[in-house]
């Protein structure tokens, strides 16, 4: 049963509705989930309307660090322990050293209005000592604000700023989150990363695999972009955009720690979406899995940080009022697309940056050199799986 929380604000004139949904994953009793009204996929709006991958996470035992922050995964303990800095014993949360890489630019594309968006941005990344961000949010109509569409912007904003300080970012609101409105914003997002130089559109949301979506695809394929998408969060099941050949689909993972808060392996998040497309063909770069898909498109392509229990912190002032943790593959698609950005190749399109990354399956010793294979949780296997696909990131090369 689901059970509506509603809260008023009524000095700033502002509406939090949220849906308490039980989660699959089984959580500390520290924890508690809250699933914004924006992530729960209604059955009559698959393929019509989009929903967001973000949950609000509440933890009873949080603490508050010396930047003001709560104490949880951010840019400096992500970097940690995907090697794209240098190595501090354990990669505790506290982990001080941030990713100082990026260029060009990318877009994140979202639903509605975040009133907040340039403080946000501005807040998180002084908390964390980066520099000024080079940020621009562009409404394409006349988006209203939305608490839950909020929340996802904050993220999306920061955490792909997070992993690649030095790139351009945008901010591209649709007037709702309706396919039409949304894949007219994923196009402007194109002309504004193309002028920059290229660079990644990233897709925090989607609508459940449906008949139809193969022509939606066209709004992917730009020259000079990466595409991303969240995997979604129906454990074992397809989402689109996720689920087109033209973007990578973003999975997500759990980061494990043990009692003194130390890094210690990585798993799948159970509750992160993956599995055969119905509606898409298997793409050429998975012909080297074929055995696996068969003749349909799989997800996840590759994965990152996004249970609710190794969740992340963000600041959002209308979306949580500031500072918050999130978990949901919300966080993997910008995370996934800051990583790529600072990788630094830009390839013109998403065909040749999984090209690049399935071939490294190829060869064992880049692989586990360039990838952590995550074999823990149901269903997975060596290699890759519809848990984690390739698995995570270690270093910048191979993407």
């Amino acid at each position: 049963m689901r059970a509506k929380i509603g809260l008023l604000c009524v000095g700033a004139v502002l509406v939090f509705v949220f849906s308490q949904l039980a989660a699959a994953q089984s959580l500390p009793a520290n924890l508690h989930i809250i699933v914004p009204e924006s992530s729960v996929e209604h059955l009559e709006d698959i393929g019509i309307r989009a929903h967001t991958n973000i949950n609000l996470v509440l933890d009873d035992n949080i603490q508050i660090g010396d930047n003001g922050a709560p104490i949880a995964e951010n840019p400096a303990s992500l970097a940690c322990i995907y090697h794209l800095v240098k190595q501090t014993k354990g990669c505790p949360k506290t982990s001080k050293v941030l990713p100082a890489g990026g260029s060009n630019a990318i877009a994140l594309v979202d639903a509605y209005d975040n009133p907040d968006a340039a403080n946000d941005i501005a807040t998180f990344a002084s908390a964390y000592g980066f520099g000024t961000p080079n940020f621009t949010k562009v409404k394409v109509g006349n988006p209203s604000a939305n608490s839950g569409w909020a929340l996802e912007e904050s993220l999306d904003i920061e955490y792909s700023f997070g992993m690649a300080p030095k790139a351009q970012i945008y901010l591209v609101e649709a007037n709702s989150n309706s396919f039409s409105d949304l894949f007219t914003a994923e196009q402007k997002a194109s002309s504004l990363v193309q002028a920059a130089g290229g660079g990644e559109a990233s897709n925090s949301w989607c609508s459940g695999d449906f008949n139809g979506e193969t022509a939606y695809d066209k709004y992917f394929q730009a020259k000079g972009l990466v595409y991303f998408a969240s995997a979604g969060d129906s454990g074992g099941q397809v989402c689109y955009p996720s689920a087109s050949p033209y973007v990578v689909s973003a999975g997500g993972t759990t980061i494990d720690r043990n009692a003194d808060g130390f890094f210690t392996g990585e798993s799948a998040w159970s509750d992160a979406g993956g599995g055969p497309s119905q509606y898409e063909s298997r793409p050429s770069y998975q012909n080297i899995i074929k055995k696996i898909v068969g003749t349909h498109r799989g997800t996840p392509d590759f994965s990152s940080e996004a249970s609710n229990v190794s969740y992340v912190v963000i600041y959002s002032g209308y979306g949580c009022g500031g500072w918050c943790g999130v978990g949901g593959t919300s966080v993997s698609s910008p995370s996934l697309a800051g990583i790529v950005n600072s990788a630094g190749k830009f390839f013109d399109s998403t065909d040749k940056e999984l090209t690049a990354i399935y071939k490294e399956l190829q060869d064992k010793k880049e692989y586990h050199a360039w990838f952590r294979d995550i074999t823990q949780g149901a269903e997975c296997a060596i290699g890759w799986d519809f848990c984690s696909g390739v698995g995570s990131d270690l270093t910048y090369h191979g993407k």
